[in-house]
């Protein structure tokens, strides 16, 4: 049976999308969901502690979010643009999202802040993209931190107090243009609790790119072309995650970045767990055979998105729709600081 992006559609209250953090993160509701049953327990996620077995291994994504969007203006006329970094290509090179993008038209020059930071239009990408090369003395990312916000997603409209909400507490290379937000609900207390229990931690990086929040266009979710996503997995985190899987451990992904980055490794590799890094588009849909990941975290998402495809392909499509009936039912929060869900 074919499926169509209208499969995974569902109708979510307005109020129920959460705008701001929770004030504790582990304090935030958990919706456990049996995979096989369709059973389902209303938990929080401090509670997270009991449906790990020791021997199991957390999988986390260390990517930590860029301020990466950034005001400057053309200086032969003073007109504003705002530039949102997407991903650095090659050298200062980067893709980025142009506001308005006419006034970015190629060989455009743009001024940021007192002038230690400039760029110039190099090229024209599809979805109203931009490639810009920038100029500037000393480190990049230093300069970024001191003229840069945080680009939250477009359904959060209220701002951030702290900065740091919106960052894991694990989070460490730099590259994201949107958090992981499975991860957001650790803590480093929950985290130590888990490593005592005989859990094993281990990190892994995607930088997660804002292709995550386009909708699925196509009738037919087989036309959908997935964004690309850089990822990165040690030799380190390779050898404990066989090591866990040789020993009859679960591996349970931390969100649906962790996710992506493990089955594309298992899809590469044919069901082995190896060292890699690079480009990928994998699009986990239903029908699609697991190779890696045994349970996961992960948070509530957008309807007809490609994320809630993904969590389906591991569920059931019925199983996950009727599960989010019961949250919305419960009132639980929703998207990127909303709630959580662990799914075995």
């Amino acid at each position: 049976m074919t499926l169509t992006t209208e499969d995974f559609d569902y109708d979510l209250p307005h109020e129920l999308i959460a705008q701001t953090p929770i004030e504790k993160r582990d304090a935030s509701r958990l919706l456990v969901l049996d995979h096989k049953t369709g059973e389902m327990e209303d938990k929080h996620f401090y509670d997270i502690i009991d449906q790990l077995n020791s021997g199991d291994a957390v999988v986390m994504n260390d990517s930590r979010v860029m301020p990466a969007r950034i005001y400057g203006e053309k200086p032969e006329t003073g007109g504003h643009v705002e530039l949102l970094l997407l991903h650095n290509t090659q050298g200062d090179e980067w893709e980025t999202l142009a506001k308005p993008a006419k006034r970015a038209t190629v060989g455009t020059t743009i001024v940021f802040g007192d002038g230690k930071l400039t760029a110039t239009v190099t090229k024209d990408l599809e979805h109203g993209g931009k490639m810009i090369e920038f100029h500037y003395a000393g480190i990049f990312m230093e300069i970024l931190e001191s003229l840069g916000e945080m680009p939250l997603p477009p359904y959060i409209k209220e701002k951030l107090d702290d900065p740091e909400r919106y960052q894991t507490v694990y989070a460490k290379q730099v590259g994201s243009a949107a958090a992981p937000t499975a991860g957001l609900h650790w803590t480093k207390e929950l985290l130590q609790k888990v490593q005592d229990k005989g859990i094993k931690l281990v990190y892994l990086t995607l930088h997660v790119g804002l292709g995550t929040f386009r909708p699925v266009d196509e009738d037919n979710i087989e036309d959908h072309k997935m964004h690309s996503e850089f990822y990165q997995l040690s030799e380190e985190s390779a050898r404990t995650l066989r090591e866990v899987k040789a020993n009859g451990g679960r591996i349970v992904a931390t969100g649906t970045t962790s996710i992506r980055t493990l089955e594309t490794i298992g899809t590469k590799f044919k069901g082995e767990i190896k060292a890699d890094s690079g480009w990928t588009e994998i699009f986990i849909k239903p029908g699609y055979q697991w190779q890696i990941v045994d349970a996961f975290i992960t948070n509530f998402h957008l309807p007809k998105s490609t994320l809630v495809m993904l969590v389906a392909a591991f569920t059931g499509r019925e199983n996950i729709l009727n599960a989010y009936e019961h949250a919305i039912k419960e009132h639980y929060r929703f998207f990127s600081f909303g709630d959580a869900m662990f799914i075995k």
